[in-house]
């Protein structure tokens, strides 16, 4: 493995956009559902682009499922916008449902648990544990959905907090790796 500098603009572009995105995380980490919301609003984006190439696609393509593809795109463009509209209600739409199938994954586990012969005591206490907590998580989330949306954000400014800090990192370093076939 040989070890290069990266030319001195890069390394400047990279702690400035590192700056940047350490800047984004901390807003999303004061404000939590502002990235769930920003995370919604740019999956409305592209929805909305899929939507219109479907229907661009349906208009110019001949075929059978023409029509199947102006009507679909049709519908996707307007669950987009919709979504574009009310990036709040989408995303709590969006916590729910997945509260409600942490529900479901819940009760299977203790189902699972109670069923099982072949597993050890601690095996099947565990399941049974893992279920409550599942079903538990899952009340909460259905019953206070901001909160998971306030979970998600907080999750994605973690995650742009860590990124930030290897950006920043690479760019005071200079350091890139190439692996050389010698």
């Amino acid at each position: 493995m040989v070890v290069e500098k990266s030319p001195s603009w890069v390394r400047m572009a990279q702690i400035g956009l590192g700056i940047i995105i350490l800047i984004l995380s901390i807003i999303v980490l004061i404000n939590p559902i502002l990235g769930s919301i920003s995370v919604i609003i740019f999956l409305a984006f592209l929805l909305l682009f899929a939507g219109i190439e479907k229907i661009v696609s349906g208009i110019v393509f001949s075929g059978k499922a023409r029509f199947i593809s102006i009507g679909l795109g049709i519908i996707v463009v307007i669950v987009s916008i919709v979504a574009l509209i009310y990036p709040v209600g989408a995303g709590i739409f969006v916590v729910l449902l997945l509260g409600i199938a942490l529900l479901i994954d819940g009760i299977s586990r203790i189902i699972h648990s109670l069923k099982d012969v072949q597993s050890s005591k601690w095996s099947k206490y565990f399941g049974l544990g893992v279920g409550v907590l599942s079903i538990i998580l899952a009340i909460v989330v259905i019953a206070y959905p901001g909160i998971g949306l306030a979970i998600a954000g907080i999750l994605i400014g973690i995650a742009l907090l860590i990124t930030s800090i290897q950006i920043i990192s690479a760019g005071i370093t200079g350091e890139k790796q190439r692996n050389r076939l010698v």
